[in-house]
């Protein structure tokens, strides 16, 4: 029998801290702070809308509404090609929340 070169080297594994797995992201902006997952979902709607003038109400969405709902929107809009991608999300977004409550 012949055995396994020794070419072959197994993977070492490590664990990243905590403090490191987000040292490479860095908000668009510099001005204001984001200390809650909610502030940065709200600000990726604004930056993939490209809406940064209303990112407060993005942030404000992302804090009260049901996140199934905004992802909804998002990907709905995600695949159009309008002008005005904010408006578009707002409408969708109205529609889902009526479709709901029915």
């Amino acid at each position: 029998m012949k055995s396994a070169p020794d070419s072959k080297k197994k993977k070492s594994r490590s664990f990243s801290a905590i403090g490191d797995l987000f040292s490479e992201y860095q908000p668009k902006e510099s001005k204001g702070y984001i200390s809650q997952e909610f502030q940065d979902f709200g600000y990726r709607l604004a930056v993939e809308l490209d809406d940064l003038k209303h990112k407060s109400l993005y942030i404000k969405l992302a804090k009260s509404e049901d996140r199934g709902l905004l992802e909804q929107a998002l990907s709905f809009v995600s695949d159009s090609n309008a002008k005005n991608r904010g408006a578009l999300f707002m409408w969708k977004l109205k529609q889902l929340r009526e479709e709901k409550k029915e």
